[in-house]
């Protein structure tokens, strides 16, 4: 991916995202991870290369196909993009409206997940009125009210308390044991030491996957049983 006529900002990237996995993207400021994360919600197109969805081509969608794919993917957008005319409330319960649900089928699941993450008793208020921290939790519960498939967080908790932080990672992990495939863009190594899972890290346009801890556990401890099966035969004398 390049913009305009400059240098490519990513390049020879190839990887899969297994349906229900859970994965970090981590990386230096300038990296590449928000181009990297506009090309998995669709906001933008490959300079080259393709992007698969479901099985199909993103290239090949019709304009009628896209927003129904979309609709699948659950983006917490760094800056909020929360509609300051609307209630907390109707903020998150956005999805579902432009999904054509009634509001009295999704009002109790609105009002529990606002409750969950700490906002039960300001779902009548503006996001104007509420702290940076508050609206990204706002934010947060837009995108995962609807249970996409797909849910893509970019630094979810970089305006909250390590507390809430942690009470958000676990909502993460809960939508996760659920079925929904999740990426997490943050600096924050201490939440990427809370969970084992799969590292992304981006540098200088390149990607590069660090397998979970508990695999990497597995494969150093098999390593040395190995070297030493490998001794055993080499000095096993022939009949």
């Amino acid at each position: 991916m390049r913009y305009g006529h400059g240098p490519e900002v990513l390049r020879d990237l190839s990887f899969d995202l297994p349906r229900g996995s859970f994965q970090f993207l981590t990386g230096p400021s300038g990296a590449g991870k928000t181009s990297l994360l506009r090309l998995i919600y669709l906001a933008a197109k490959p300079s080259s290369g393709r992007i698969s969805y479901f099985g199909r081509d993103a290239a090949e969608l019709t304009r009628k196909e896209m927003p129904l794919l979309r609709r699948r993917i659950g983006v917490v957008f760094q800056e909020f993009r929360l509609l300051n005319h609307l209630s907390v409330f109707d903020n998150v319960a956005l999805p579902l409206r432009i999904a054509g649900r009634r509001r009295q089928d999704y009002a109790e699941d609105v009002a529990e997940l606002l409750a969950w993450v700490g906002l039960g008793e300001k779902m009548d208020v503006v996001p104007a009125t509420l702290s940076g921290g508050e609206q990204q939790r706002v934010a947060i519960a837009r995108a995962v009210v609807g249970q996409p498939e797909i849910l893509i967080a970019d630094e979810p908790t970089g305006n909250v308390d390590p507390e809430m932080g942690m009470r958000l990672l676990r909502l993460f992990a809960e939508l996760n044991k659920l079925g929904t495939t999740i990426i997490i863009a943050t600096h924050d190594l201490s939440l990427v030491r809370m969970l084992d899972a799969p590292v992304m890290s981006l540098s200088n346009g390149h990607l590069h996957i660090r397998a979970p801890r508990s695999q990497r556990q597995a494969q150093a401890n098999a390593a040395p049983e190995e070297a030493a099966a490998e001794t055993a035969a080499m000095e096993t004398p022939d009949e």
